[in-house]
């Protein structure tokens, strides 16, 4: 299992090196800053005192190797547009998107997982197929589309919740949290259930598929004919072993969540790190869009690397092909 793990290790490290690179390099040559940070009343020579200032002036091979000295001491540079560390303004926005998306997660998983479950069991009834055509138009509808309904319904007609903001926050830990007040839950609802409508649907059909993939396997008839209770069977059995594509998707998705919600995030003005990433896109305030991306890629790196460790622990084949 160790050798197992190391080998993992190995070949995350070289994939977020790579990433790194692309990421750096692919920024780096699109837009110019000094344009954008520039009024009418700069000079040709306040420009290059500027770009020297930014440290734009420098080859591009340098530029990057400054950065990632830099970002393996913690400092991920200065914003171009706000004057502040980068990494502050990630982390300041952090708790926000992380909310959201880990409401949206567990509400995905708690309900997505005994619907597919139960219509894999009652795979004919009239209660699977209706949920199974609700889960497949969820699935497909676009998430923009979703949220302007959520807004239309909730916010404006029935007037239940709130449409944008995130209302008043608690503090914890030195870090303010929306969901510590009741006025910040209301404000979470929307934007966490309009995330959590694809995370259902996507359970929902893989936990139908494995349900019915499993269910007349021969260690499932023989419980069946021990007289185990059904409810033990989905229990010991049934659920386990549906469990291996389940965690590593859901692996996967948790960091979807937390890295693309800015569509979310900006239809209701939640202040997260995705609306962050949208308006420095926008301002073309690269050492923030780089930072973001190469935070995420090392995310992602690193689930990857704990779904795969997770996948060997639930099935040893896994780590005895590897």
């Amino acid at each position: 299992m160790i050798k197992y793990i190391l080998k993992r290790l190995w070949h995350s490290g070289i994939l977020a090196i790579v990433m790194s690179l692309i990421v750096f390099f692919g920024l780096y040559v699109v837009g110019d800053p000094v344009e954008m940070l520039s009024d009418d009343e700069f000079t040709e020579q306040d420009k290059i005192d500027l770009a020297i200032e930014l440290g734009l002036d420098k080859p591009l091979y340098e530029q990057y190797f400054t950065y990632t000295g830099g970002m393996l001491q913690g400092d991920f540079g200065t914003s171009f547009v706000y004057n502040r560390p980068v990494l502050d303004l990630i982390m300041e926005r952090l708790p926000a998107t992380l909310e959201i998306s880990l409401l949206a997660m567990v509400i995905g998983l708690g309900i997505g997982i005994p619907l597919g479950i139960f219509c894999g069991i009652k795979n004919n009834s009239r209660a699977s197929k209706i949920i199974s055509f609700f889960t497949t138009v969820g699935y497909s509808t676009p998430n923009f589309w979703q949220a302007i309904i959520l807004i239309m319904v909730f916010a404006v007609f029935l007037q239940w919740l709130p449409a944008s903001g995130r209302g008043l926050t608690n503090s914890m830990f030195g870090i303010e949290w929306a969901w510590l007040s009741l006025n910040g839950l209301q404000h979470m609802a929307l934007p966490a259930i309009n995330l959590a409508i694809y995370k259902i649907c996507m359970q929902q059909r893989l936990a139908k598929s494995g349900t019915q993939e499993i269910l007349y396997q021969e260690y499932m008839t023989f419980a069946r004919a021990k007289g185990i209770t059904r409810n033990r069977i989905i229990r010991r059995h049934l659920l386990r072993n549906i469990l291996i594509p389940i965690v590593t998707i859901t692996g996967l998705e948790v960091g979807g969540l937390i890295a693309f919600s800015t569509v979310t995030e900006t239809i209701f003005s939640w202040p997260g790190i995705g609306k962050l990433l949208l308006d420095s896109i926008h301002m073309i305030d690269r050492p923030v869009v780089v930072a973001y991306l190469i935070l995420i890629t090392l995310m992602f790196v690193f689930i990857n690397f704990v779904v795969d460790v997770m996948y060997a622990f639930l099935d040893p084949r896994i780590r005895h092909q590897k």
